[in-house]
């Protein structure tokens, strides 16, 4: 059992006023070009490195007068979020990449390679892969096709223009990159989309062909692509050097390519002009890892950024040896993943910034990290190993019976590297199959559904048979029900069957450091699942910056399944990566049985309102009669709008039945009904625009529409509002 107690609000602030949202832009739908997360302030007013104002929507002030104040609003935002040590930091950084940009300060200089001096492989030939899969999209690269988020197949040619925006065609100019405003979509176009492909994922699909056929065709596209990229791309120029982290990500999949190819005495590298080429690569990648290793993400930005800037150069540093420097990278980097794999993920395995989508994406730097220094001889301590464990119990806990996770948070889709491909594959059930052999747990191989190509490429030939030692019957599962220092909260009952109920209540923080930038405003919401198929959901994500309207609906609270006061969100934003009023939340009470489990949980993020609201909800599962009991208490004195939404699954049916609503999902259904008050009304949205309600969007850029219903009421004293789910 667990208590705690929300502190007493007896009087709360006024609201600050924020920018409103441009309501006249509402029907924007798929096809308009979307930002990316970055590192730097804009810049002419002082680059400060990991800051990222195209998170917080800026513009340029020449964009429109009147994104003017929206940009000064911004500014007075992220400065309150700042401590006068990081200002002060921002300040210096934005001085000397002046400095660097005119050539007084860094170096250009590049010392000769030892390449007497190399690593021993992490990465392995797996003859018991897919090797027809890997064929055909290694052929599909070569043609010059591409997938892109939403851009699937799109023809970028081969090499593609690797400054060019793939879904706007526009050319970004090569400005010196950390002074590039790679923000403004008339300068960059769609920045997400161009660092994509610049991440070369592709190249290590090219590898694997390469390895598994013996073809040297590939091997040649891959020089093709990588001499186009360095002529195209001079070190420290253009889009492609303005982010610390996508160049440690091209650092890691180079190393996996490199690693493949058959490292520094590869066949590709023979006669004059492939030892040219080997010392060109050599060199670019010396030029990468000095520019991570200089411009590591800090104080409010070190986030995942940091934690994949870290791994980028910690890699880099035992894939290539063969300079001095590369004892200063590998120092530095391990410190950094050492500490911040405890600092960014709670004891209880939950990735502080509160999305499941960033979870799996530090999870794979971090086991990379630790199987590549593993393979020679750099261990991490028990904490790290033990802090990876636990964020893996975690995704084990949360995946119900089907293998569907809940889409807590923000999610970009973004991969580590290219080891995997293909719609079937599931980065989370590959996480578990990886973890199952690295730590010999079975319930990690019960619950992955079976090893995966991802996996036997990391752990070698042996990959199939220490799995199959660990497959057959498990520990039960879930692995845990209860995470409080993440704030989640598992209630159900006949786990890992057809007939499993599966409850997720969230209590936790709205997001990590002071701007929380990847957290949503879903405090006391859930997500429901019966034999596996998914009832009420997390919508997810769908876009990051430039739709704007979408980028607030989906982080906001009518986005989730709990309730939202007046028509405002529980935490107030500063931008589409800041918030900058957090609600609080906590768990009351947990204490689950044999016969029925019980959360209580409050927020206080209303008690920001002229008349104060706390929100406190208390959800019990009641097994025998598979029933779950959804009572909201709003404690205030005078009178609100209240509404709570239910977000369905895609693939669920609605009608309307007596108090409520029956919902399908193929042979199982579930019984909602609603509170009933003579001031309240209901009704289900499917697609609407106006307001927008009724999407669920499962892959970044994508949505469809997905029914959700909504109730609606005002109270005008403090009352329970009684929800029921019949399964």
């Amino acid at each position: 059992m667990m208590r705690d107690r929300p502190p007493n609000y007896s009087r709360a602030a006024r609201p600050w006023s924020g920018s409103r949202v441009d309501r006249n832009r509402a029907h924007v739908i798929a096809g308009q070009p979307n930002g990316r997360q970055g590192d730097e302030m804009p810049p002419g007013v002082g680059n400060l490195h990991e800051l990222d104002a195209a998170q917080a929507g800026w513009r340029p002030l020449s964009a429109r007068p009147a994104s003017v104040m929206k940009q000064v609003l911004w500014y007075v935002n992220r400065l309150r979020c700042m401590t006068p040590e990081e200002i002060r930091h921002r300040a210096q950084r934005a001085l000397a990449l002046r400095a660097e940009r005119w050539g007084l300060r860094g170096s250009d200089n590049v010392p000769p390679p030892d390449p007497a001096r190399a690593c021993r492989p992490w990465i392995h030939v797996a003859t018991t892969v897919d090797a027809a899969n890997c064929l055909a999209a290694a052929d599909r690269i070569a043609a010059g096709r591409f997938d892109v988020f939403a851009l699937q197949g799109v023809e970028l040619g081969s090499p593609p223009r690797w400054n060019r925006d793939p879904r706007t065609g526009v050319d970004a100019p090569l400005a010196f990159g950390k002074l590039l405003d790679y923000r403004n979509p008339r300068l960059v176009g769609d920045i997400k989309y161009l660092w994509e492909i610049n991440r070369h994922l592709h190249i290590v699909t090219l590898a694997q062909a390469c390895a598994l056929s013996g073809d040297a065709r590939y091997s040649g596209v891959i020089r093709e692509h990588l001499e186009s990229w360095f002529a195209a791309c001079p070190y420290r120029m253009g889009p492609n050097w303005s982010s610390a982290l996508e160049a440690a990500l091209r650092l890691i999949n180079w190393s996996t390519a490199w690693q493949l190819l058959g490292g520094a005495s590869s066949p590709l590298f023979d006669a004059a002009g492939g030892a040219r080429f080997r010392q060109r690569w050599l060199k670019s990648v010396f030029q990468h890892a000095q520019f991570v290793h200089g411009h590591f993400s800090l104080f409010s930005s070190a986030n995942n950024h940091l934690i994949g800037e870290a791994a980028g150069v910690f890699i880099a540093a035992l894939a290539w040896p063969c300079w001095p420097h590369a004892r200063t990278w590998l120092a530095k980097s391990k410190a950094i993943l050492e500490r911040e794999a405890l600092l960014q993920n709670a004891t209880d395995g939950v990735n502080r910034e509160q999305a499941v989508c960033y979870q799996q994406f530090v999870l794979d730097f971090l086991l990379l990290s630790l199987l590549a220094g593993r393979a020679n001889g750099h261990r991490f301590s028990a904490a790290y190993q033990s802090r990876i464990e636990a964020m893996l119990e975690y995704l084990a806990s949360i995946m119900d019976a089907g293998g569907n996770v809940p889409m807590f948070g923000d999610s970009d889709d973004g991969l580590v590297v290219g080891l995997a491909r293909g719609l079937e594959h599931c980065r989370y059930r590959s996480l578990l199959a990886t973890g199952a052999i690295l730590f010999h747990r079975r319930d990690f191989a019960a619950k992955s559904g079976g090893l995966d190509d991802k996996t036997r490429w990391l752990i070698g030939e042996g990959a199939d048979a220490a799995f199959r030692q660990l497959a057959g019957a498990g520990a039960p599962l879930p692995v845990r029900r209860a995470f409080p220092a993440g704030g989640y909260y598992i209630l159900g009952c006949d786990f890992e069957t057809g007939n499993e109920i599966r409850l997720i209540a969230d209590a936790g923080p709205l997001g990590y450091q002071s701007i929380a930038a990847h957290g949503h405003a879903d405090a006391l919401a859930f997500t429901l699942s019966v034999g596996g198929r998914e009832f009420f959901i997390d919508p997810g994500t769908y876009a990051y910056h430039t739709q704007g309207p979408w980028r607030q609906y989906f982080r906001g609270t009518a986005a989730h399944n709990t309730v939202r006061v007046d028509g405002a969100d529980q935490s107030r934003s500063g931008g589409n990566f800041m918030w900058v009023r957090k609600a609080n939340a906590g768990c009351s009470l947990w204490r689950p049985s044999a016969e029925r489990d019980i959360f209580e949980g409050w927020h206080d993020g209303y008690a920001r309102l002229p008349d104060p609201v706390m929100h406190r909800r208390r959800i019990s599962l009641e097994k025998r009669e598979r029933r779950v009991i959804v009572e909201d208490c709003l404690q205030m004195s005078g009178a609100h709008d209240i509404e709570l939404f239910f977000h369905c699954s895609e693939r669920c049916r609605v009608e309307a039945v007596p108090d409520g609503y029956r919902v399908s999902h193929g042979d199982r259904a579930v019984t909602l009904t609603l509170p009933q008050s003579a001031n309240a009304s209901s009704r289900v949205h499917f697609g609407s625009v106006s307001p927008i309600l009724g999407w669920v969007s499962r892959k970044f850029d994508e949505k469809q529409p997905a029914a959700t219903i909504s109730w609606r009421g005002r109270l005008a004293e403090e009352g329970i509002l009684r929800s029921e789910i019949r399964c």
